[in-house]
């Protein structure tokens, strides 16, 4: 467990040193959602909010837009993984780790753990310039603990599936794209920036059911006490689980092609 241990950690750093080294898909996972919630936020806020009227669950519009905007930037964080290790596969350093004493998955592990360090800033960032915005929680300390128990155990899901994917692509630009279901689709079309009241049948239908809808839900309630269907915070966490496992032995089984068990 101690070997374990400290190759993760020595994995982490790599992954770290490399996010300095390569500012530049970092800087896009931290800085898009802030630019996301200063723009529907201060530019488009009073017009959104004078179209929903109460649809928007009595909230100012900056209360209701928040919660999507934090899930979004767990999303926009996924890009960065992917194409590292994409990268990682494709540079050869991989089959030189393979040929070393390492703990196998640390190599992965690392890029998860190095994703959840950038979020975690990134997430502090839009609950910074959201507050500037207006934004106004009323969540206890115990609300706010597992409000970000949620939004950790959302990152390494999603990042592991990032990951997963990242290792099916041939390129790092490949990679780049292929998230991006993740990164952009899903959260637009879920209630991040409308209620669901408010959309076309079938979209509503398909953004009721998909996993990033009741995970906004639940932060919401967490965040801003607004009411909850019943059962959605099971839903949201049964989600960041489900996502988290597939993601995990989905990239395992990706990393370890072509190699002895």
């Amino acid at each position: 467990m101690s070997y374990a241990l400290q190759d993760t950690s020595t994995m982490l750093r790599r992954t770290l040193r490399h996010a300095q080294r390569y500012p530049g898909l970092s800087l896009g996972a931290l800085g898009m959602p802030v630019i996301m919630i200063l723009l529907f936020g201060l530019v488009f806020g009073d017009t959104f909010s004078a179209g929903l009227g109460s649809g928007a669950q009595g909230l100012d519009y900056i209360d209701f837009l928040t919660p999507g905007i934090l899930l979004m930037s767990i999303a926009s964080g996924t890009m960065s993984p992917a194409v590292a290790v994409c990268m990682d596969m494709t540079e050869g350093i991989v089959a030189r780790f393979r040929t070393m004493a390492i703990f196998r998955p640390a190599v992965l592990t690392g890029h998860v753990l190095g994703n959840v360090l950038v979020t975690i800033v990134s997430l502090g960032l839009v609950v910074g310039f959201a507050i500037l915005l207006g934004f106004r929680p009323n969540a206890s300390p115990a609300e706010w603990l597992l409000a970000v128990a949620l939004m950790i155990g959302l990152t390494i899901g999603l990042t592991w599936f990032a990951i997963a994917l990242g290792l099916t692509s041939k390129t790092p630009e490949g990679a780049s794209n292929v998230v991006l279901p993740i990164s952009l689709l899903l959260p637009f079309l879920s209630n991040t920036f409308i209620p669901l009241e408010a959309m076309p049948s079938g979209i509503r239908w398909f953004a009721r059911y998909q996993p990033f809808t009741p995970i906004i839900d639940t932060l919401r309630h967490l965040l801003l006490g607004t009411p909850m269907d019943s059962g959605n915070g099971w839903l949201a966490a049964a989600w960041c689980v489900a996502i988290a496992l597939v993601g995990y032995f989905w990239a395992q089984k990706n990393y370890n092609k072509g190699t002895v068990a």
